[in-house]
């Protein structure tokens, strides 16, 4: 009963955390400079194409216009209450027309770019704990052999090359910018543009041709910190007592590594299953960047620079949501893998 009481707790902990996180991002998005309002207005000095500076083109727009634009955005009232207004009336802001494309709100924006993120992040998400941990296993097991040291090597060499760096080489390499010989894999895109037309076979392998350098770009540099913690962690279990316990009684190490060590060597790996939520939300700006894939990264890092502070806020809402009930999936995990955890102080 304590243990589903912290659940209640944490779950109720994060409304205010919520609250808080919005709040800031938000009252930033207000006060900064080159708003809607600014952008609205260079806008206009570009139409009616004067030639003087600056100040003067501000000065040659009436103040009415100005007016009228400080009101449609809402800036004319005071900041807790275009936040609340935000928050409640506009939907944690899904409902609010985009900036830069009014005729779409917040989240017909964001949900054009979900499937691209979501194949992208849940891809990603599973292969690194498809590969990552068995790997870990697989080093503990022949701890200081040559496969354990020769893996180590390639593994945090892959970690110290920088995603874009290893990116532009693969681009180089394989997709047939030095040697038409080497034109392996696309060299943009997320799918080719006959991908309407193609089966259903023809579609995966197309989507697998798109997205195996951008998810290996995007894997590599988690390769190194969750095989290393998987290794590590069942190691400290492989030394403990109760495993020379099972030993000592005649039990096989099998039975030792598998049937007690192994689990009890998840329990750090469980604090990133939560991360399951947020995959929507995945994805690198570099990478989408590089390889032109319209993903969730690219979106938010383009809704900063055109100051469309209306998709911003709507992907800062849903992230910062899924990643407080992540972090409560997070435990339920803990519990679940071993039912001896207690979340008493």
């Amino acid at each position: 009963m304590q243990r589903w009481d912290y659940f209640v707790r944490r779950l109720l902990l994060t409304i205010p955390t919520f609250i808080g996180i919005t709040l800031l991002c938000f009252g930033l998005t207000q006060f900064v400079p080159g708003g809607p309002v600014e952008q609205r207005m260079a806008q206009l000095k570009g139409s009616m194409n004067v030639e003087a500076g600056a100040r003067d083109n501000v000065s040659a727009i009436s103040d009415e216009y100005r007016e009228t634009l400080i009101k449609h955005f809402g800036f004319d009232l005071p900041l807790h209450k275009r936040y609340w207004k935000w928050l409640v009336t506009n939907r944690f802001g899904l409902r609010m027309e985009s900036y830069v494309r009014p005729n779409k709100t917040a989240w017909q924006r964001i949900k054009e770019r979900l499937p691209v993120s979501l194949t992208f992040g849940l891809t990603g998400f599973f292969l690194t704990y498809l590969v990552c941990i068995p790997l870990g296993i697989a080093k503990a097991l022949r701890h200081g052999r040559a496969f354990d040291v020769g893996s180590s090597a390639v593994v945090f060499i892959g970690y110290a090359i920088p995603a874009f760096a290893l990116g532009m080489v693969l681009k180089a390499l394989l997709c047939g910018t030095v040697d038409r010989f080497w034109d392996v894999f696309p060299l943009f895109g997320f799918h080719s543009e006959s991908f309407a037309t193609l089966s259903f076979a023809g579609k995966i392998a197309d989507l697998f041709m798109h997205m195996f350098l951008p998810i290996l770009c995007y894997m590599i540099g988690h390769f190194a910190v969750l095989t290393m913690l998987m290794k590590n962690s069942l190691l400290e279990q492989i030394g403990k007592d109760y495993v020379r316990t099972v030993l000592a009684k005649g039990g096989s190490s099998r039975r030792a590594i598998w049937g007690h060590a192994f689990r009890n060597s998840m329990i750090p790996i469980a604090t990133g299953f939560g991360g399951v939520l947020t995959v929507m939300f995945a994805g690198s700006v570099v990478i989408e960047f590089m390889f032109e894939i319209p993903g969730m990264g690219r979106l938010s890092l383009e809704a900063v620079v055109q100051r469309d502070y209306a998709v911003f806020m709507g992907g800062v809402s849903l992230t910062s949501l899924l990643a407080l009930l992540g972090n409560i999936l997070s435990d339920l995990c803990y519990v679940l893998i071993d039912p001896r955890i207690s979340f008493e102080r």
